[in-house]
């Protein structure tokens, strides 16, 4: 669980299979945050290795998109509004403008982790989700569901990690 400080628990070696995913996939969840930590508003937002437009901030808001799509989309069968992305724009979670703070990211993010908690809560790892795969036209299984968004955050963590070291010299875990 993602803790106020952004603290980070390291995951069991010793638990059972939902613990273990649930441990890593929290701990993948904190180690963003942690990323995110200490920085002001503009470096937030700052695209530190251009000409990639990732920021700090657009990686958050894509995560909160992402635990949504899984988690209560594709799990639960829900049909949900875009956060951050239009027709015009399907990359909105990236492209942000003066109104849009890290504070509302944050607490959209927050917020969307509890839900997907609350999402899963119960079901068991062999449970199909209520929507098929985007792209492999099947219902998946929430094991995978987990495995894959635990390939996710550690995906975009190394990118926050280059970013983060870009923007003010900070590496490490």
């Amino acid at each position: 669980m993602i803790s106020s400080e952004h603290e980070r628990t390291e995951p069991s070696t010793t638990a059972g299979e939902r613990e273990m995913l649930e441990g890593w996939l929290d701990y993948h969840r904190a180690t963003l945050a942690l990323k995110c930590r200490g920085l002001d508003e503009e470096q937030l937002r700052r695209a530190a290795l251009p000409p990639s437009e990732l920021t700090l901030l657009g990686l958050v808001r894509h995560m909160t998109l992402v635990e949504q799509w899984w988690f209560r989309e594709i799990t639960l069968g829900l049909d949900l509004p875009e956060l951050y992305s239009t027709p015009e724009d399907v990359d909105g979670d990236f492209h942000f403008g003066p109104e849009d703070t890290w504070a509302e990211a944050e607490r959209r993010w927050r917020s969307e982790i509890e839900e997907a908690r609350a999402a899963v809560a119960g079901r068991s790892l062999d449970a199909l989700s209520e929507v098929e795969h985007p792209r492999r036209k099947e219902r998946i299984n929430l094991r995978w569901i987990y495995t894959h968004m635990i390939e996710e955050y550690a995906r975009h963590n190394g990118h926050a990690d280059l970013l983060r070291e870009q923007i003010d010299g900070a590496t490490g875990e």
